[in-house]
């Protein structure tokens, strides 16, 4: 697997800005999947990482890297919790949210709603994606934004500047193991 499409899509959760990040991937076969993500776990996973396919469809693996530590956190928000609870998540363990994450990106062609909280969004931009149909936004970035437009769009600018730094990092040849900050 390119590391190139880690950097462009992940760089973020790299380097420990942002929960996780997700992205598609075409590997050759199933044996070629699992080496290449034995692999990145092995390096990444000191440096408090993890990569995990979610879904395979179309000969593409929708893979989903992720701070389990960060998310652990993230889960226990309140309204995250209420809203995975009332989606009937079973929030006492992220291996169980993600694991019922995963059964539903199997069983459905579209996202479920709920994805942004794995994904780092505000809780409050996830409930108010929901609640609205995902209309009436106040703004567009990484995600809809229901709440603080403000913080919202600083962040935005963040990730966008972090991705910029860490393509030019890698392309000056600077490794993904050597990008990722330790959590």
């Amino acid at each position: 697997m390119s590391e190139e499409m880690l950097v462009r899509y992940c760089s973020p959760t790299l380097i420990g800005m942002k929960t996780a990040n997700m992205f598609s991937y075409r590997f050759r076969d199933t044996k070629d999947e699992q080496s290449n993500l034995r692999k990145l776990n092995r390096e990444l996973s000191v440096k408090g990482l993890r990569i995990i396919p979610l879904r395979r469809q179309n000969g593409k693996t929708l893979l989903y890297l992720y701070r389990p530590e960060k998310l652990k956190k993230d889960l226990r928000d309140d309204a995250a919790g209420r809203l995975l609870q009332g989606r009937g998540y079973q929030t006492e363990s992220i291996s169980r949210c993600l694991a019922e994450l995963m059964k539903r990106l199997r069983e459905s062609e579209c996202f479920p709603h709920e994805i942004g909280l794995f994904l780092g969004y505000p809780p409050e931009d996830v409930c108010g994606f929901i609640e609205n149909n995902a209309e009436n936004c106040k703004t567009v970035g990484c995600w809809k934004v229901y709440g603080d437009v403000k913080k919202a769009q600083l962040t935005f600018n963040k990730y966008k500047r972090c991705t910029e730094v860490c393509c030019s990092l890698y392309s000056k040849g600077c490794s993904v193991k050597r990008m990722a900050a330790s959590y």
